[in-house]
């Protein structure tokens, strides 16, 4: 249906040559953006919900009031991935965690997983990659947490965090959700879901603008050149492209479709995408405010490694 109307729109009312380079991009901008902004509203809803029913500072309670032998990396990597943040916006959040005295591995654990993995990502992934990519890819994010959390905390590297943050207060909402009727809880939640998706659009529209460029002009086999399996450096190349990029998930996924549809290997795309997502320059220039030069340079390093790894393990097996 989407398809017959972004058809429709493009050759019967803008009156574009079928076939042509303009035709074939905004037709794919008319179709992902309506596809995309469906699901995003609907997601965002939805998981607006269940976070004021996990409030942050339970969590932060429940981390440290217990021992989890490890199971806490986990957790924190699971709240990252329901929550709906871009790299520069967990960082309020990461030092929050921080001045609550929740470990430094935990808190990365958090940090590294919340830009790469939210259910808005993970709502596009399905509709545009399918299931089995979709928990191959959520798998792979919060591993990346977890395991980057872990090391990062192992090497006691707390002496690197600015002073002050350990003075900063967790700043939350003091909300008891469960006595509000259910109507006035709607209103909350459907407020925040509106405000995250205003947030969010500008980032996804411009990325779905730059993959319909990518999807109507750019030749067949144009990024295989350069990105093949058979370059050996490709995703450490398409990492290291990626940094000094910025956007959410949302906004890069678009992209992503287009890179795989022109030939670049699954692993590669994803390698781009999650540095761009989770390694930005300007998430670098923010953390640089609250951690120095060696704490900075080993969260950089382990997570550009992590992804890496993953980039060449998803070339091999996908």
């Amino acid at each position: 249906m989407l398809n017959l109307i972004s058809h429709y729109l493009t050759v019967t009312v803008f009156g574009l040559n079928q076939n042509s380079a303009l035709q074939a991009s905004v037709q794919f901008f008319i179709y992902d953006s309506i596809k995309i902004l469906i699901l995003l509203i609907v997601i965002t809803h939805l998981m607006s919900l269940v976070r004021y029913f996990l409030p942050i500072e339970k969590l932060r309670d429940f981390l440290l009031n217990k021992k989890f032998y490890g199971f806490d990396y986990f957790l924190a990597s699971l709240f990252g991935a329901v929550t709906p943040f871009c790299s520069c916006s967990s960082i309020p959040l990461f030092i929050g965690f921080l001045g609550a005295r929740i470990p430094l591995g935990i808190t990365f654990s958090f940090l590294i997983t919340s830009p790469l993995v939210n259910e808005v990502a993970l709502a596009l992934f399905i509709g545009l990659f399918g299931l089995k990519i979709t928990m191959i890819y959520l798998i792979s994010g919060m591993a990346i947490g977890i395991i980057g959390g872990y090391i990062l905390g192992k090497l006691h590297l707390e002496k690197y965090v600015e002073n002050f943050i350990y003075q900063t207060k967790l700043n939350h909402q003091n909300l008891s959700i469960k006595k509000l009727p259910a109507k006035k809880i709607a209103v909350i939640v459907s407020k925040e879901a509106f405000e995250i998706t205003r947030k969010i659009v500008p980032y996804l529209l411009a990325g779905i603008a730059i993959g319909a460029i990518i999807h109507g002009y750019i030749p067949a086999g144009y990024f295989e050149k350069y990105l093949a399996t058979k370059n050996i450096f490709a995703v450490p190349m398409a990492v290291i492209l990626a940094i000094p990029l910025y956007s959410n998930a949302s906004g890069v996924i678009p992209i992503i479709q287009a890179l795989v549809a022109k030939g670049v290997p699954l692993g590669t795309a994803l390698a781009f995408m999650m540095a761009a997502v989770g390694l930005s320059l300007p998430e670098a220039l923010i953390l640089k405010k609250v951690m120095k030069w060696p704490l900075l340079a080993s969260f950089f390093g382990i997570v550009g490694v992590g992804i890496i790894i993953l980039g060449y393990l998803f070339n091999i097996f996908l």
